[in-house]
């Protein structure tokens, strides 16, 4: 009987062969003709002898359409169906019934039933119903299918993209150009150092392409030069206008440092030339052209529709150097460069349009009315980045800003030591640092991330600095099993000491610690930091990852062998 019977809908009933039927039916010789039908039709067939049962059994086995008497104990056929819409609207049920109640009728249809069999059952009526349900299963599975599909080439899509963004970002920060990452600028004469420059960057982009660029390069040992960028629009000509200047102007001064000389009107002057062909009619650029010698302690500057240079002098007033130039456009052939005597600034702040323009909490006002203020109370970068996020509602462009802070420590060392290259010495250090803060303050949280820090930097200069041990030595030495022996033995040849200072700086009635520690090992090149803070998950130098988590900032010198980081107390 089932193989005649298939014929009625071949395709439809092939499709369901590898299907479970759960049939409810309280009627034993009832479900042996389902099974006598269904044998050759379905892969499983599971029966129920009431509604109760037939609803468990729904909920145990991949269930993927259901046959059903009405007139059953416990759970009649329709409140078991209530039931199972509760969990599933779409799973073809088919309902078997002797009453011709209308009400029955209207709540079965309600309950989206697929198809009705009157009692007597007979074979053929039974195949059709089962037919009509499997092209609704089909036309089901198909949907989820192409549901299924379309979430998985999204997925492809999405990781894609995001590829392509890490890529592009990846790419922004190749080309921006940071000399001075986590690095300080110590300004020496006759051999010591006069003052230490504490360099600070933020860039924030608004989309992955950024409107904004930088770049901050050291021409010579007294000598900096700073470049924003900001392309006045929006989206990727913006972007690309910003990156591509920025990167030329990056290849004139590294063919300039090369060459050994340096002229800031011959890299504006080429940077126009450059841009002429490639800017589009209605296009501009404002740019910051920056140079500060501080041997000469003074500062050239070409602005180019950018906002004010703020300044903050030792007489604690703000002062503000406002564009000399109009937006950089192809249409412009003459500029201006100015002079400034900085022998009196202390703090700079450079600046994109993207920082004033933010609206801020509770006021109407915008950023720009606010900054000068916040600049004039901030002792570092992260201070005046938190005043920022503080007042203004959501950030609106892109933020771009170099801080400097210019720091004279001659009057203000409170505690200073030497510690032999030993573990001992590492020891005996880190007892003095512990003690030497407590005397500072009573803050627990404030002298537990200085006691992190402070281990974790002055190991550094005991195993990589003094010993001369590299991170890759040091893994294989762990691997190995024998890193202490090596320790000891190493320092049995060793006779150079690390020197620890700590300087108390009173701004604003807030006192800042500084400390440095230095050693007298050969360095190392500092501009594998940027790898390092880039990606914060990498095994080599997570422990300066966490010392600049722990403090308001970490500044290694040039040559990579003395480190400072500072605390608020």
């Amino acid at each position: 009987m089932p193989k005649q019977l298939i014929s009625v809908d071949k395709s439809a009933l092939e499709y369901i062969k590898s299907s479970t039927l759960l049939c409810v039916e309280d009627n034993k010789t009832t479900q042996l003709l389902y099974k006598s039908i269904f044998e050759d039709v379905v892969e499983h067939i599971v029966c129920a002898d009431n509604g109760q049962e037939g609803y468990e059994k729904y909920l145990e086995e991949d269930v993927d359409f259901i046959i059903t008497d009405y007139d059953m104990a416990m759970l009649n056929g329709l409140e078991m169906i209530a039931q199972i819409r509760e969990y599933d609207n779409n799973i073809p049920i088919i309902l078997v019934t002797a009453i011709e109640d209308t009400e029955v009728i209207v709540e079965a249809l309600r309950l989206n039933v697929n198809n009705f069999i009157k009692k007597p059952i007979k074979p053929t009526e039974v195949i059709d119903a089962v037919t009509a349900a499997s092209k609704v299963l089909i036309a089901n599975r198909y949907l989820e299918d192409q549901r299924r599909k379309k979430i998985e080439e999204l997925e492809e899509k999405e990781k894609y993209s995001s590829y392509q963004e890490d890529l592009a970002f990846k790419k922004e920060l190749n080309i921006l150009r940071n000399d001075f990452y986590y690095q300080m600028l110590e300004y020496k004469k006759d051999g010591l150092v006069q003052y230490n420059i504490l360099i600070d960057f933020l860039y924030q982009p608004l989309d992955i392409l950024s409107g904004d660029a930088y770049s901050a390069r050291i021409i010579d040992s007294s000598t900096t030069f700073y470049l924003i960028v900001d392309g006045m629009g929006k989206g990727i000509s913006a972007s690309l206008s910003s990156m591509l200047v920025t990167a030329y102007i990056n290849h004139l001064i590294d063919r300039m440092k090369k060459e050994q000389r340096f002229d800031l009107h011959e890299i504006i002057d080429q940077s126009i030339e450059y841009l002429r062909p490639i800017l589009l009619d209605e296009e501009a650029l404002a740019i910051d052209f920056i140079v500060i010698d501080h041997g000469k302690n003074y500062m050239e500057y070409a602005k180019f529709a950018m906002p004010a240079i703020l300044m903050q002098n030792t007489n604690d007033q703000i002062l503000t150097l406002k564009s000399n130039n109009p937006p950089l456009s192809k249409y412009l052939h003459t500029f201006s460069i100015s002079s400034y005597d900085i022998s009196t600034i202390t703090k700079f702040l450079f600046y994109s349009d993207g920082l004033v323009e933010n609206e801020t909490k509770n006021s109407g006002k915008l950023y720009n009315d606010f900054i000068e203020e916040d600049f004039l109370h901030s002792f570092t970068k992260e201070g005046f980045k938190q005043k920022v996020f503080e007042r203004i509602t959501a950030q609106e462009d892109d933020i771009t800003l170099i801080f400097l802070h210019k720091l004279l420590l001659q009057e203000t060392k409170i505690a200073s030591k030497q510690f032999e290259s030993t573990l001992a010495g590492v020891d005996a250090a880190n007892e003095w640092y512990a003690n030497e803060f407590e005397q500072i303050t009573h803050s627990a949280k404030t002298i537990y991330n200085a006691n992190i820090v402070f281990t974790e930097l002055f190991m550094n200069a005991y195993e990589h600095g003094n010993l001369g041990l590299s991170a890759q030595m040091k893994h294989q030495l762990l691997e190995d099993d024998v890193y202490f022996e090596t320790l000891v033995e190493k320092e049995k040849l060793c006779h150079k000491r690390i020197r620890v200072t700590i300087d108390k700086i009173t701004y604003n009635e807030h006192n800042y610690i500084i400390t440095q520690i230095s050693d007298e090992g050969d360095g190392f090149d500092t501009q594998i930091l940027s790898n390092i803070f880039r990606n914060s998950q990498s095994f080599n130098g997570r422990g300066v990852f966490v010392s600049r988590s722990s403090s308001l900032g970490i500044y290694y010198n040039s040559q990579g062998n003395a480190v400072l980081y500072l605390h608020k107390i």
